[in-house]
């Protein structure tokens, strides 16, 4: 059933690094969606979770260094999967390898991931999934074990599942983003993902190949479970972070004996793909 929400819309100026530090400050209240945007970023939120004075919290919002601007609208449910299709165009990945909707015709591609977003992250657009989807392109998954760790819509379990893994293991701490990863896991008829609400890497497991799409602070923090866990040889592939935060993740990266494969960078996004 559609249910009505409200939407944020912020402006931030300056916008690096504000607008990161005012998405981690969101994340505290209930917000199921983000949009990162050229001018700061927008929120949305169920009217059901909404109530008065709901960015009291937010201190940012005194901050004399950094001017933020917000703007709320009422969305109504019918409204909701209309903004979606308006603003998901389908994507092409190194050639073969296409990202779109349902409603979308089909581009007949090898890869054909089909991904209805509602409101998950992970759409292809952000420049962080781009990167990991091409590193997954690249990627050998035969016979091979994957985690996604904060899997969002599981567009890039999806990819492995298509290119070979025998199992994909995909996480994340938000309810909406399990239910949606579930519903395009069997839109794109991948069997072989288990998805599981969670923020805890499965340390009693081992894998071959690892995505983590999250944030500087949750990537640095869960490194040596990721370390511990990753098979000799395995691909670690990490993204959701700035360019200036490269050397503090390459330190680390280097101290768990992990070896650093290739760095991508898109606009100020960065991805690393590692190996142990």
């Amino acid at each position: 059933m559609a249910l009505p929400y409200f939407g944020y819309f912020f402006t931030v100026n300056p916008k690096n690094p504000w607008d990161e530090i005012l998405l981690a400050e969101l994340q505290s209240l209930p917000f199921e969606s983000f949009e990162m945007t050229e001018e700061g970023l927008n929120a949305f939120v169920k009217e059901s979770d909404h109530y008065d004075g709901f960015l009291n919290t937010v201190g940012l919002l005194q901050n004399s260094n950094v001017k933020i601007a917000y703007s709320r609208e009422y969305i109504e449910p019918e409204n909701w999967n209309t903004k979606w299709e308006e603003a998901f165009n389908p994507i092409t990945v190194d050639e073969d390898c296409v990202v779109r909707a349902d409603f979308h015709p089909s581009f007949n591609a090898k890869y054909e991931i089909v991904i209805n977003p509602k409101m998950s992250f992970g759409t292809g657009h952000h420049e962080t999934t781009f990167m990991m989807l091409r590193f997954a392109r690249a990627l050998d998954f035969k016979a091979k074990e994957v985690l996604d760790m904060g899997c969002g819509t599981g567009i890039l379990a999806i990819l492995a599942s298509m290119r070979g893994a025998v199992i994909v293991d995909a996480i994340d701490n938000d309810p909406w983003c399990i239910e949606n990863s579930l519903e395009n896991a069997e839109r794109n008829q991948c069997t072989n993902i288990n998805v599981a609400l969670g923020d805890t890497v499965p340390t009693q497991k081992k894998y071959d190949a690892i995505f983590a799409n999250i944030n500087r602070n949750v990537l640095l923090e869960q490194l040596p479970a990721y370390a511990a866990c990753l098979n000799k040889k395995g691909i670690l592939m990490l993204s959701g972070f700035y360019d200036e935060d490269l050397p503090v993740l390459i330190e680390q990266i280097e101290m768990l004996g992990l070896s650093l494969v290739e760095h991508q960078q898109k606009e100020k996004w960065c991805a690393l793909s590692c190996s142990k």
